[in-house]
């Protein structure tokens, strides 16, 4: 988390995304999750660094990790358009690690005495994060039990952009190649997490994993997040590796460590609520990914349970906008400038998501209100191809949407998706 946080300050993201944009896109419900004014975003995410270090360290690790939680929250609220599956793992992962003892060891909390050191910790935590990482790659694999995914798309589609990369350059038009890549993270996702369980596969599927981690940042350059599943592979080894390991690196016998006895479980209100704070969590969880299943159309077209729900690399979308402002007094209509209001990299992504589009014309009508005119109207026309189809208007271009509320419910203005993929 730390080289992430450093890299965005350096790579100028922080810049262009939480700093010079006009307009942030929120979630629903947190629209009043605002950015730092001036510098501060760049101080945000500098004492976020810091922090994750302390973490790493167990240095006043409650403290550390309820500000690292609520800090890496509200970049992540901050703006919509910035979403990434490795933001949100990330957040979840940060509010465990506040109930989580992880710094009763190997911490300097624990050297210094601040806390009582314990060779062990009680097992429900290394299966909590074992079930929330077992989510992600299961859920990923439901994920592409779709048509689209099933026929290769739009894998085929972002192979072809890879002739002139070594290895698999030549090969990029290969079907083979296609259902490798289809197929292989299919399979990867639906069943690392109990091969990885299984001590007689654990080798072999640990290794399969690295193959297709390595293979992910290599060639679709997809952030921190293979590396940061590389590492959460290893959470589900035996909970005594490390040490195992360190004892084999000083060519020294391994002593395992004593579990402690159990204590009588008796009845108490603490113990109570936290598992009750854990039957909610992981409810959550679980049921959090199903929701698009409430939502009529292709959930890749109306992006309606899209996120918070692991659902990765499946869609591909090639998009023609044009935002028309209407005055219904006049009559007297015309096109808006997106590059006035729209970062380069927002009008990429915002046009892809009927959400976001709703609030950028709801914004616009808000502006024109400010300048004194009132009750202006705003339409979009917005086509788009998905994984590569022939493009289709996503939106009904007959509605106002500046007229439209934000609703967490089915958008009737999202027109159902009628292409089908293109005969190969």
């Amino acid at each position: 988390m730390c080289i992430d946080l450093v890299w965005h300050l350096l790579g100028r993201a922080v810049e262009q995304v939480w700093v010079l944009p006009r307009l942030h896109f929120k979630y629903y419900g947190f629209e009043w999750v605002a950015t730092w004014p001036g510098d501060g975003m760049y101080w945000h995410f500098a004492a976020l660094a810091v922090l994750a270090l302390c973490v790493a360290a167990g240095f006043y690790y409650r403290v550390s990790t309820v500000l690292l939680c609520l800090g890496f929250t509200h970049i992540f609220l901050a703006e919509k358009g910035a979403f990434q599956n490795h933001f949100y793992l990330l957040c979840l992962l940060s509010l465990l690690m506040i109930f989580l003892p992880a710094h009763r060891a190997f911490s300097i909390d624990a050297l210094r005495g601040r806390v009582a050191h314990s060779a062990t910790a009680p097992v429900w935590t290394l299966w909590l994060l074992r079930g929330q990482v077992a989510l992600v790659y299961f859920y990923g694999g439901v994920a592409k039990l779709n048509a689209d995914w099933l026929q290769g798309e739009p894998m085929r589609l972002w192979l072809k952009g890879y002739s002139d990369y070594w290895l698999i350059g030549p090969y990029v038009q290969e079907e083979w190649l296609v259902g490798f890549f289809t197929y292989g993270g299919l399979l990867l996702d639906l069943f690392i997490a109990p091969l990885l369980l299984w001590p007689l596969t654990r080798p072999y599927a640990f290794a399969l994993g690295q193959t297709f981690h390595v293979l992910n940042h290599w060639i679709f350059r997809i952030g921190i997040f293979p590396w940061f599943m590389l590492g959460a592979n290893l959470l589900f080894f035996a909970p005594d590796w490390p040490r195992r390991l360190w004892a084999r690196l000083r060519q020294v016998p391994y002593t395992p460590v004593a579990a402690p006895p159990l204590a009588p479980a008796s009845p108490d209100r603490r113990r109570t609520v936290a598992l009750a704070l854990l039957a909610v969590y992981t409810t959550i969880q679980i049921l959090a990914p199903l929701r698009h299943l409430l939502y009529p159309g292709n959930t890749s077209w109306t992006e309606q349970g899209h996120r918070f729900a692991w659902r990765m690399m499946l869609r591909d979308k090639k998009v023609h906008a044009e935002l028309i402002m209407r005055d219904p007094r006049s009559g007297v209509s015309f096109a808006v400038d997106l590059e006035r209001y729209l970062a380069p990299w927002q009008r990429r992504v915002i046009v892809n998501d009927p959400d976001m589009i709703l609030q950028l014309c709801r914004y616009l009508k808000e502006e024109k209100r400010r300048q004194g005119y009132a009750d202006y109207e705003v339409y979009a026309h917005i086509n788009v191809s998905l994984n590569g189809r022939p493009p289709q208007l996503m939106l009904d271009p007959s509605v106002d949407l500046a007229s439209q509320s934000r609703t967490l419910l089915p958008a009737p203005w999202i027109k159902r998706l009628t292409v089908p993929l293109p005969a190969r």
